[in-house]
């Protein structure tokens, strides 16, 4: 249930957005004006609003193909705690390096459906991922591995506009989660990977 109430706010607050401009600026995360203004709401609210039907698409697919199965795992209440972690956390290194920039600011949901995605791979370890365009599955492991290197990586050269930071934050909050609130995971995915 979780899971669905979840995706529905998403989308809806996202399509309000979309024909009220004003509402996405009120929504936004500003990392200079988080603390000077309290707009503390902003670090929840920004992950519930997107720049455009893409950006939405984009996260509304990834968020279906695991969010829903990961909820049939472990339940709605961790679900929820595991989303609203992800998204809160996935902030935290947006914030500490653009915390002196009073122009930024960012929005979607993507920091916390990579905790998802990554607390799924512990889950579901022998699943693939495919990533357009690349035509063939990759193995969940592997692209964890290779996500948080690519990551980590563009976090540093700080082009474009896709906040790679909140997306390597959001990944690490899921594996932590994880840890954190079901530790024989791990070995349960390790044994799945080696046989």
């Amino acid at each position: 249930m979780a899971a669905i109430v979840i995706f529905g706010a998403i989308v809806i607050t996202s399509l309000v957005g979309f024909s009220a401009p004003r509402f996405i600026e009120l929504n936004l995360f500003r990392p200079f004006w988080f603390v000077q203004r309290r707009q503390y709401w902003s670090a929840i609210s920004s992950g519930f609003i997107h720049a455009d039907m893409t950006h939405l698409l984009f996260n509304a697919i990834s968020y279906g193909f695991f969010a829903f199965p990961l909820q049939r795992v472990i339940g709605p209440a961790h679900f929820a705690a595991l989303y609203f972690t992800g998204l809160l956390l996935s902030n935290v290194g947006t914030y500490f390096k653009h915390r002196r920039d009073p122009n930024y600011a960012c929005l979607g949901a993507s920091g916390a459906i990579l905790a998802v995605l990554f607390a799924s791979i512990v889950y579901f370890p022998r699943n693939s991922i495919t990533i357009f365009p690349i035509p063939i599955g990759i193995p969940a492991p592997l692209f964890a591995i290779c996500y948080l290197i690519f990551t980590f990586y563009a976090a540093r050269q700080a082009r474009g506009r896709v906040n790679h930071e909140a997306h390597f934050d959001g990944a690490l909050a899921g594996l932590a989660f994880v840890t954190i609130t079901d530790p024989s995971a791990w070995p349960r995915a390790w044994h799945l990977v080696l046989g």
